[in-house]
């Protein structure tokens, strides 16, 4: 608790900063944001289509899968607005460059991090809340559940990236990698779990979380499991746990013997 407050208050410094620096060009902010909402509908749209054929898959409607890209594409966009950094970790990792946050008195993952913020992510923002808001399954009592999933998805995501991304602290460059590996997670986290059984739905509650990101979500929203959202709180906190200590694990081998860079 006593580094929990100071890390909160440091990071929404950041992410006030980060937005400021964000809309300090507002065409490419506005353009970046724009299609990345046309780019999620155009890949939605085809559920539309679908469902206009089909009323149902296994129980399915068009209405679970707006929840299910609703809380996929709003947990994206809180990772990459609040902790954009992530996906540059590996790269900086590699290059040296981490030294710079090493020498900060704050947290250097915390800092690390949120150094950055993509703008495209508001995009996603704007994408997923509006899926949720006329998906038909959203109504007063769900929002705290919503919110309560998006919290827990984003928390993964995050966690995610940074276990990727620091396997560089051992593999040296595989930041494309870490990324395709983000864009895996991402592809499975918007197609309906009935499609998946045996060993690849172990594989999406495990190596690869999406069950977590927006698959149970989907249970505890729509269907009320509440167990679902024991499962997912628990799942979210080893995660987060996982990602910190492989982080100071490749931490204590970058300031053992990896290359420093000098930044001007």
């Amino acid at each position: 608790m006593n580094t929990f407050v100071p890390s909160l208050k440091y990071l929404g410094a950041l992410f006030v900063t980060n937005l400021k620096a964000t809309l300090a060009l507002r065409v490419a902010f506005w353009l970046q944001a724009g299609l990345m909402v046309v780019n999620n509908l155009v890949f939605f749209t085809i559920w539309p289509i679908f469902f206009n054929r089909y009323d149902s898959v296994n129980g399915w409607k068009l209405g679970h899968m707006a929840v299910l890209y609703g809380v996929s594409c709003t947990a994206f966009g809180v990772w990459v607005v609040v902790a954009g950094g992530v996906r540059d970790m590996a790269q900086l990792i590699s290059d040296g460059d981490l030294d710079t946050y090493l020498t900060l008195p704050k947290n250097p993952l915390v800092r690390t991090v949120a150094s950055r913020m993509q703008g495209s992510g508001w995009g996603d923002l704007i994408t997923g809340i509006g899926l949720l808001s006329f998906s038909g399954v959203i109504g007063a009592w769900e929002v705290p559940l919503v919110i309560l999933c998006v919290a827990c998805a984003s928390l993964i995501y995050t966690s995610t990236g940074i276990i990727a991304q620091s396997v560089a602290f051992w593999a040296g460059p595989i930041g494309s990698l870490a990324r395709q590996f983000t864009e895996f997670l991402i592809s499975f986290s918007v197609y309906p779990g009935s499609m998946f059984s045996g060993v690849v739905k172990v594989i999406l509650f495990t190596i690869v979380p999406a069950g977590f990101i927006s698959h149970l979500p989907l249970e505890l929203i729509a269907n009320k499991r509440w167990e679902m959202g024991a499962a997912l709180v628990g799942a979210t906190t080893v995660y987060c746990l996982l990602a910190i200590w492989v982080f100071s694990a490749g931490l204590r081998r970058y300031e053992s013997g990896n290359r420093f860079g000098v930044q001007a």
